[in-house]
């Protein structure tokens, strides 16, 4: 591999020929404006050897020279390393050799006198400058392998007579010329020597001290460069070599972008097959290419695996030397582009694609209002659309729609290299996309094709539409492919690429420079021949993601070069006519062998996909005891045995057995045979008895097996392919063993469900906390406290439910999802609903509609349901919990009181039998009263002080002071207290107690108190250090809930995240009057935890827990 140092000497070695190019040019009319400038420059260019002159002639030959040297042409190489410096060094050698003799024997050297005096300053130097030209030398030598590049074939011969016969013209024009218009020169010898001499561009020479008209040279000197740059051209221009996309690297291709090509839009353009590959040593990346004009033209990202692109990208760089093309990049991604200039490329910004994400998609808004508009025009005018993939349409059909595209193009050129396909229609495209739209007498209008974008998106390929088709009808295809983008699975959809997108938005900001409007004008201009302004609004009006663009190109090569191909390939420039018309052929000829064996290729690449788009089942790692229990599974099947039967024998559960026969003598037979399921938790054998014990919810019972009574077969297939945890049927007497245990002493069994995991060892227990809340399944099976508290639970919901309904409560339901979070001062879980694009809230309490049913006139009601709070899961909370909310016309929060403290004796009644609840050091009593405490009084007491609700509030700071609850200087005197009760009375409170009468601005929905308007109507119920649900003498005055939400809206709009929205529908019901109320709400999940002493986690069936990496 060539070192990366000798790839930029080549670079700046080019270079410097071209800059020769260049000041040749200038030196052109510099050289009488300024004759010491050019002197010295002329100087240092001859100081490296390079002849850098004043004519035309000069310049157009050291530019071809350069370009050469910039595509890594050896001939090129070759030429300045022999021509420009290897004779260079050769006459510096012999002056220098002269000079010598002249200086050192100034007497002896008559032979000599023609030359100009010498001095040793001119020695000197010109020893200095052989030593540069001859270092060059050693350089170019050594650099030789950054120029691969060979001559086409042929080029010599074509150069030579190409140069000749461009000579003998400017030979021809010059002796003409000279001879109408002889100036100075006399003589057919001095006019015809002149000419020949001014032809070769030394127009400035004279013959016998006579000339001719210097324009007659500049003429002639022009026609000689241009038969030079045309030779130059013909002997270094790169080899066109064709190579077009063959079926197998085609087949490749595609492996490819079935594995990789959710990355790419573009990625599918890569199977044009006007295109060649070049694939990664590995064959996991490859870069698609075309030969354009000498430019190596690449598009898209490279295909395949990110991880080897740098070496598909090696590849085609080393192919683009060895052929001496130019390697550049057509609307690479930002990934690719920095891929590219790893390698040594340089990127510029091109454009945007505009990529809509069919998730986030809608015709809602104002800003959507002219899509939508467009839309429904079209669909008022009887237009409908089907969206379908090629591969379900006839080929007939799909013929039609070829046809009608094409005439629809009529005589406009085909446009599009990096993104068009340019073969609608073909048999290897099944999964491509088409809308098809249709007027109101089924006439097809207007088709839209895509091509596959990975798996779940498709890119725009092809627009067509009738010039008689309504307007608005891309935009109605376009919306009834986002419409249909669920059934085919789309998710994403690429439209059109917006050249230059970021100046034309910018331009439409405000405070727009000059110099963006003045480019903006331009562009604008421009849009009238490349419609680059109107397919940025196209694409914008769909408010679509724009994804960034850019052309990448080698650092050697010319811009201009890389445009003017990029543009042949794309269609906006035309292609010189004769490489036209061997493309053309040439791709006649490929289009014939595709369709002659298109079938077969087509039919290769539905089974490649066929393959590679079915999900490939994961490998499970399994541990030895999960093998031995799959293996059982197998074996079960072998023998005939279902290991998951759709039914099995079952006469009795086995808590009925165990009701039947609680006291039985040992070793007694009932003669009732019986069949009852349950799980395998043990198993042991003693010889030719077998015995396991089956657990069905919490009744465990003993199971024998003996060879006289079921079989010998039966108990060896037992003992061999039944495990722990199994799930059988077994039917049998009801015995009791020797030991009075009772048992099933069994005369057949069936497998009811096979279990492929070993439990936890029974002895062992299985007790971490974290497992069991991430594993209940396990933890019922192995704790039957777990399993117990599911059961209690159940008891209690099913006793507040029943004790709302004999009370003359209607169940109601409200929306889960709500547009206002409200009801409670709590941060909400928000959602998007896609087809209005609207944000959503979990509710945080069903309150606000609750109420309107009250409005209403429902009279009392209840809710026992599901709420959502943003909050942090610990022994007391979780974000998703239930709830029970009830509301009784014309009662107080006296009266709610009452109810919730009977409701919940009811409930501890249904799960222990009797009004307690439970705690580690044993049962207490709650069937009395309960202690009902202002919260002033709660305070004042847990903090020693005496406090009420015209306690100032710097004493209440003080206070909080003084026991470390933390403040902030806004809040009020109400909010101080609520601190101190938060802090200091309910975790200290143990004993069921009512703490009514909170401070009013800590209540925004609840009623003024009756004698002092301070504070509120309403009361918490705490127990054993948790808020178990709280109740008001509801707010109904319309006014002052609007006056209180209001304020809550505020504090929302200035940061709180749980402060409460305005519920502007809630307040308008309230304004139809809402009779005196009375509500309460109770935390289900608290009353299990009052009840049962456990925390939260234990009392839900799957309480929230952070979900588990995967990998």
């Amino acid at each position: 591999m060539t070192p990366v140092w000798q790839h930029r000497s080549a670079v700046w070695v080019g270079r410097v020929v071209v800059l020769a190019s260049v000041w040749s040019f200038l030196a052109i009319p510099l050289h009488i404006g300024a004759p010491i400038l050019v002197k010295h420059v002329d100087m240092a260019f001859d100081f490296v050897g390079i002849p850098a002159g004043h004519t035309f002639f000069s310049a157009v030959y050291l530019a071809v020279v350069g370009s050469a040297l910039l595509r890594g042409k050896r001939a090129a190489l070759l030429w300045v390393l022999w021509v420009f410096e290897a004779l260079w060094l050769l006459g510096l050698t012999a002056y220098i050799a002269f000079s010598t003799v002249r200086l050192s024997s100034p007497s002896g050297t008559e032979w000599l006198s023609d030359l100009d005096r010498t001095t040793v300053q001119d020695l000197e130097w010109a020893i200095i400058q052989w030593v540069v030209v001859a270092a060059i030398i050693v350089l170019l030598w050594k650099i030789r392998g950054a120029f691969p590049a060979r001559l086409a074939p042929g080029t010599r011969r074509l150069a030579v007579g190409a140069l000749v016969f461009g000579m003998l013209i400017s030979i021809a024009v010059s002796i003409t010329l000279t001879q109408i218009f002889p100036r100075t020169l006399s003589g057919q010898r001095q006019k015809i020597g002149w000419a020949i001499i001014a032809a070769l561009g030394q127009s400035r020479s004279k013959l016998g001290g006579h000339e001719g008209h210097g324009w007659i040279g500049l003429s002639v000197g022009a026609i000689s460069a241009a038969s030079l740059v045309i030779a130059f051209w013909i002997f270094l221009r790169s080899v066109q070599r064709v190579r077009y996309l063959t079926q197998p690297e085609e087949l490749e291709v595609r492996r490819l972008l079935l594995l990789h090509g959710e990355r790419d839009s573009l990625g599918y353009f890569a199977t044009r097959r006007d295109k060649a590959v070049v694939f990664s040593p590995d064959n996991d990346a490859a870069i698609a290419y075309r030969v354009v004009n000498g430019v190596s033209l690449a598009s898209g990202d490279p295909l395949g695996d990110p991880v080897a692109w740098p070496a598909a990208i090696q590849r085609w760089l080393a192919e683009a030397r060895r052929y001496g093309w130019s390697p550049a990049v057509l609307s690479a991604s930002e990934e690719a582009a920095h891929a590219y200039v790893d390698a040594g490329l340089r990127a510029l910004s091109m454009g945007d694609e505009a990529i809509i994400d069919v998730a986030d998609f809608t015709l809602e808004g104002r800003t959507m209002r002219p899509v939508r508009q467009a839309v429904t025009r079209v669909q008022r005018a009887g237009y409908h659309a089907e969206v379908v993939r090629h591969g379900d349409l006839s080929p007939e059909t799909l013929s039609q729609y070829v046809h009608l595209a094409e005439r629809w193009r009529g005589a406009r050129t085909e446009r599009g290299f990096s993104m068009a396909l340019g073969r609608l229609g073909d048999q290897a495209d099944a999964r491509c996309v088409m809308v098809i739209a249709r007027d109101a007498d089924g006439v097809v209008r207007g088709l839209l094709s895509f091509v596959p974008w990975g798996v779940r998106g498709v890119s725009l390929d092809l627009m067509r539409r009738d010039p008689e088709s309504a307007n608005g009808l891309m935009e109605f295809m376009v919306t009834s492919l986002i419409e249909a983008s669920g059934d085919l699975g789309i998710h994403r959809i690429s439209l059109n690429f917006a050249m230059f997108r970021e100046i034309f938005s910018d331009a439409e900001r405000v405070g727009a420079g000059p110099v963006l409007r003045f480019t903006n004008a331009l562009l604008t201009g421009a849009s009238r021949f490349w419609q680059l302004e109107s397919l940025y609004q196209s694409n914008e009006k769909y408010l679509p993601r724009w994804s960034p663009r850019l052309m990448c190109y080698s650092r050697g090569a010319s811009l201009a070069q890389v445009v003017l191909a990029a543009g042949t390939a794309e269609g906006f420039l035309p292609a010189p006519r004769p490489w036209t018309r061997v493309d053309t052929v040439e791709t006649a000829e490929r289009h014939a062998i595709m369709a002659a064996d298109g079938r077969a290729f087509a039919t290769a690449v539905r089974e490649q996909e066929n393959e590679l788009l079915r999900p490939a089942l994961p490998e499970r790692k399994l541990t030895e005891q999960e093998q031995i229990r799959r293996a059982k599974l197998t074996e079960l099947v072998a023998a005939g045995i279902d290991p998951y039967p759709v039914s099995v024998p079952r006469t009795e559960t086995l808590e009925r057995v165990r009701e039947l026969y609680p006291n039985l003598p040992p070793d007694h037979h009932t003669d009732h045979l019986v069949s009852v399921t349950g799980r395998v938790l043990r198993m042991r054998n003693h010889g030719g008895l077998a015995f396991a014990q089956l657990q069905d919810g919490l009744t465990q019972l003993q199971v024998m097996f003996t060879a006289e009574a079921c079989g010998d077969v039966p108990l060896e297939q037992w003992r061999r392919l039944v495990d722990i945890g199994d799930h059988v049927s077994v039917t049998g007497e009801v015995v009791t063993s020797r030991r009075g245990e009772l048992s099933i002493a069994a005369t057949s069994w069936v497998m009811a469900a096979k279990c492929l995991h070993p439990l936890p060892d029974k002895r062992k227990g299985f007790t971490d906390p974290e497992a069991r809340v991430r594993q209940r399944h396990i933890d019922l099976v192995m704790n039957p406290d777990s399993l117990r508290m599911m059961q209690q639970r159940s008891a209690a919901v099913r006793a507040i439910r029943n004790g709302f309904e004999t009370r003359g409560f209607i169940e109601v339901e409200t929306p889960m999802l709500q547009a206002v979070h409200g009801g409670a001062n709590a941060r909400p879980f928000a959602t998007h609903i896609n087809a209005y694009d609207t944000e959503l809230f979990l509710r945080i309490a069903p309150e606000l509609f609750l109420k309107r049913l009250s409005v209403g006139g429902m009279g009392k009601i209840f809710e026992l349901n599901r709420n959502f709070r943003n909050e942090g899961a610990d022994a007391t909370h979780n974000p998703e919990f239930t709830s029970v909310e009830a509301y009784q016309p014309y009662a107080d929060y006296h009266v709610m009181r009452e109810l919730t403290r009977e409701l919940l004796i009811e409930a501890a009644t249904a799960v222990f039998g009797k009004p307690v609840v439970r705690r580690a050091d044993g049962e207490i009593d709650i069937s009395g009263e309960w202690p009902v405490v202002t919260v002033h009084d709660a305070v004042g007491r847990a903090a020693g002080v005496d406090l009420d609700s015209n306690t100032p509030v710097e004493e209440l700071r003080e206070i909080c002071a003084e026991h470390g609850v933390h403040t902030t200087f806004e809040m009020s005197a109400g909010e101080l207290v609520l601190e101190l009760y938060d802090e200091l009375v309910e975790p200290n409170t143990t004993f069921p107690t009512f703490y009514t009468d909170f401070p009013l601005e800590t209540s925004p929905l609840t009623r003024n108190h009756r004698t002092d308007p301070r504070l509120a109507e309403r009361w918490d119920l705490v127990a054993f250090g948790a808020e178990i649900g709280t109740a008001y003498s509801e707010l109904v005055d319309p006014v002052e809930q609007r006056r209180r939400l209001t304020e809550q809206s505020l504090k929302a709009a200035a940061g709180d995240p749980e402060a409460m929205s305005l519920d502007e529908d809630f307040l308008s019901a309230l304004e139809y009057a809402m009779p005196p109320t009375g509500g309460l709400g109770i935390g289900v999940d608290r009353v299990m935890m009052m009840l049962t002493g456990q925390n939260i986690r234990s009392t839900l069936a799957f309480p929230f827990v952070r979900p588990t990496p995967r990998d």
